[in-house]
């Protein structure tokens, strides 16, 4: 694991005091609402000394400015300004404006105790038309932020692609042309000649079965194309874009530490009634497989999934080789269990799934199950892969919070993390090279298309002023990583 020198987390934090706790709390003195009730029944020790701690962010989450300084227009710009499909009509046009407000959030990471941080390039930001001409404030700006998260002690970990492609390359046909193999490879090769010098860590891709699965064939993510054939080339030119990015990143960055990221799911079956164990197994195929076989040379699980077998007339001699890569890390982002039934009436999967207010499981606000043990199969699952090392990438739960006299007290939160915590520690001591945990997220964000009403940080955004307001559960996290500093209230 390739480290760029740094000043000591220590230092940094001591460097930070000037700014004082009402500079990052909108007013709020930190310290003096630090309720710290809740707490982790483990330590950072337990983890290993050599086990990353982080936050993860993106940038059309956060970043808001979404038209400033020469940024062009990007695909969930679009979207989010179409009618009708963002569930609380707002926009990310602000958001939590990280684009001016990168320095406080980044000191706020590093106060809470995080060794990383985790956020994705706008590509739009630095190619407005998707290639072609540079836009040089937007390069800017992402030197901006590498150089706050080394000064203060922060590890950046840079995702070149969190699903905010290009208008202009959506208009030319997306993730379905082709093209978007050379397109992203133009954008991964400047980007990494930009900023690796002295951003070592990388991940290519952020959840491909997400931005294919939900912008073009469910159509309920941008570009919101409703579309089963879209399936097939757009899993493929990712698949591609993936293994080719990391390619690039290991070419152009020196003692680059790279990875890409999966989206992941325990999937069980409804019933013991073989064909519900059938219908489990495409699921799992499907949601956890997809992806990562073809990358390690496996190909495709066409045995589970027939219905794959259609890829092959839009591959081409070679792409087999070209989907495969040994990536350093490969990060894994779990959040719910899927419960499949077979429903033979389904189109190619023949599978569906059961809803988790429909069996009576505990639920975050967005309606899926709460299941910590599902981090302990889903690590040792993919721990059976010739993969280097794992990284959990993104876990995190939204929950209603409440801001009462400058306090948020997210008790289910602090469990959420904890159970699920104490899941990846049960891994971890069994042999999985599991080497770090990322939160998700920070500070609260839009999140796609449910918009504000998700609310998924580890401190509370005020929209309206802008301000930040530190969570119990960012408490729980600053206790159990820089316990010597950890003031009660």
């Amino acid at each position: 694991m390739a480290d760029f020198p740094l000043i000591s987390r220590r230092k940094a934090l001591q460097q930070l005091s000037f700014l004082g706790s009402a500079a990052l709390l909108g007013g709020i003195p930190a310290w003096a609402h630090a309720r710290q009730k809740e707490t982790f029944p483990f330590s950072q020790n337990d983890f290993g000394k050599d086990f990353r701690w982080g936050v993860a962010l993106a940038a059309f989450q956060n970043e808001g400015a979404w038209n400033a300084d020469g940024k062009g227009e990007s695909i969930w710009d679009r979207f989010n300004h179409t009618k009708g499909k963002i569930k609380d009509h707002s926009n990310a046009d602000v958001s939590c404006d990280f684009y001016h407000r990168y320095p406080e959030d980044i000191a706020l990471a590093a106060r809470l105790g995080f060794d990383s941080f985790r956020f994705s390039i706008s590509w739009s930001r630095i190619f407005p038309s998707g290639t072609g001409q540079i836009n040089q404030k937007g390069v800017d700006f992402y030197h901006r932020v590498i150089d706050t998260c080394l000064e203060n002690g922060l590890q950046p970990f840079i995702t070149l692609y969190h699903w905010d492609l290009p208008q202009a390359l959506e208009d030319r046909g997306g993730w379905i042309n082709r093209d978007i193999v050379n397109w992203f490879s133009e954008y991964a090769n400047t980007v990494t000649r930009l900023y690796g010098d002295k951003a070592k860590n990388w991940c290519v891709l952020n959840e491909p079965m997400g931005f294919i699965g939900l912008g073009y064939v469910q159509g309920i993510h941008a570009p919101g194309h409703k579309k089963m054939m879209n399936f097939f080339p757009g899993v493929l030119h990712a698949g591609l874009c993936q293994a080719e990015g990391g390619r690039i990143v290991k070419n152009n960055v020196k003692n680059a530490y790279a990875g890409t990221t999966f989206s992941c799911s325990h999937v069980d079956p409804a019933s013991s009634k073989e064909k519900d164990i059938k219908a489990a197994l495409r699921m799992d195929a499907l949601l956890n497989r997809l992806f990562i076989e073809p990358l390690v040379g496996m190909g495709y699980p066409v045995k589970d999934l027939p219905f794959l077998t259609r890829m092959e007339r839009y591959m081409q001699a070679g792409d087999d080789k070209r989907l495969q890569f040994d990536f350093d890390f490969i990060g894994l982002q779990y959040y719910f269990r899927v419960v499949g039934k077979n429903a033979f009436w389904m189109p190619l999967l023949h599978s569906r799934e059961i809803p988790a207010e429909k069996r009576d499981v505990p639920m975050s606000e967005m309606k899926r199950e709460i299941y910590p043990e599902g981090m302990y199969h889903i690590l040792k699952k993919f721990s059976t892969y010739p993969i280097k090392e794992i990284l959990v990438t993104e876990n995190g739960c939204c929950v209603p919070d409440l801001l009462e006299n400058g306090q948020v007290h997210d008790t289910k939160r602090i469990a959420f993390f904890s159970s699920y915590l104490q899941q990846l520690l049960k891994a971890k001591q069994e042999g999985v090279n599991v080497k770090g945990y990322f939160v998700w997220t920070l500070t609260d964000n839009f999140e796609w298309n449910e918009g504000y009403a998700a609310r998924f940080g580890i401190v509370y955004t005020d929209f309206a002023s802008q301000k930040r307001y530190i969570k119990d559960s960012g408490y729980c996290f600053q206790q159990m990583l820089q316990p010597s500093s950890f003031q009660q209230a």
